[in-house]
């Protein structure tokens, strides 16, 4: 009886000396999740997603929060606590905002000696350029076609009766891309901006928080079924338009407003949040972002240019995009100095 008694006793000592072990192997075969803050607009291919989680053993969760500017402040407000270990979407209009407000970690990923100067904004590396594109007006072909209307060819163009109501924008307080045509009208008037900006707004200007509200409900183009024929969209939407129609197209049904200054050009980056428990794996996923398999993913998601200039682009995309000569600029500096001003001057005349 005694023999038994020990027999039992160094089973359940050994069962117990080994469980924990057991615990760890079963635990570390799980795979680590790794959660991007990014906006409404992000999208990247499943098999590209898939890609990195199989060569990382990890599993990739986005949680989209509205419109870049709406990101930026659930990232600034949950700095604290943070919500996701990367923030994608925040571009060179709110670069300033998120550096300011001290949310992102440096990380001088090796890939970034492959990327142009030009898009390199952040001496720091807390934030690093993925891709960029042209915020422009986009308009609807066939509505200018069937009311025998004239395509405006200017940012004063828009100011004339016969485009009264027509023009639909994003707010620059929640939406990047807004507050990118705030910019361009500022880079082309200067500190005379808040008198265009009356002037449209007494010709019937319509505004709303984001994108997707502006280009999918408001927007007449074939995306949308709204009121307004022209949009604050990108250079890239035409093409957008081709490749994504229901039925095989031989034109783009909309195009954009290539005038002086009526376009900006955008870049945007990804930065590690501060507070990450997956360092590591959250530097991999940056480098992946910058790789020629993401980079080439991108222009047929997200409808942006790679930043990446070994990275292939789609013949649709060559082919349908367009691109203004030049873009309307200002210095980062200046945009860090004086945009909440400037966005406070515009919500006083536009939303009051």
């Amino acid at each position: 009886m005694k023999k038994l008694t020990l027999l039992l006793f160094c089973f359940i000592f050994l069962f117990a000396a080994c469980a924990p072990k057991a615990t760890a192997t079963l635990q570390s075969t799980e795979p680590q999740t790794i959660t991007i803050l990014a906006h409404d607009s992000f999208a990247v291919s499943e098999a590209v997603v898939k890609s990195f989680e199989e060569a990382n053993h990890a599993k990739v969760v986005f949680l989209q929060s509205g419109d870049a500017g709406a990101v930026l402040n659930k990232a600034i407000l949950t700095k604290d606590a943070p919500l996701a270990d990367l923030l994608f979407g925040v571009d060179n209009t709110f670069l300033s905002r998120a550096l300011g407000a001290d949310i992102f970690e440096p990380y001088d990923s090796p890939a970034l000696k492959d990327i142009p100067g030009d898009f390199k904004l952040d001496s720091s590396n807390r934030a690093l350029p993925v891709d960029y594109g042209d915020v422009c007006i986009n308009y609807d072909k066939k509505y200018f076609t069937d009311h025998d209307l004239a395509v405006p060819q200017s940012l004063e163009d828009l100011t004339k009766s016969e485009y009264k109501g027509l023009l639909v924008t994003e707010n620059p307080a929640t939406s990047s891309t807004g507050l990118a045509f705030l910019l361009a009208t500022i880079a082309h008037y200067g500190d005379s901006f808040t008198d265009y900006w009356k002037a449209l707004k007494e010709n019937g200007l319509v505004v709303v928080d984001g994108w997707e509200t502006a280009y999918y409900t408001n927007f007449s183009g074939s995306s949308g079924h709204g009121p307004q024929p022209m949009v604050v969209s990108y250079g890239s939407s035409p093409a957008a338009e081709v490749i994504f129609a229901e039925k095989p197209l031989n034109d783009a049904p909309t195009a954009s407003i290539l005038g002086t200054d009526t376009c900006f050009r955008q870049i945007e980056f990804v930065g590690i949040l501060k507070g990450t428990q997956h360092r590591a794996l959250a530097e991999k996923f940056v480098d992946f972002m910058l790789s020629k398999q993401f980079q080439e993913d991108m222009p047929t998601q997200m409808f942006v240019y790679p930043v990446n200039p070994d990275a292939a682009l789609p013949d649709a995309f060559i082919k349908y995009s367009q691109a203004p000569k030049q873009t309307a600029a200002l210095a980062p500096d200046i945009i860090a100095e004086k945009r909440d001003a400037w966005i406070q001057a515009w919500t006083d005349i536009v939303m009051k």
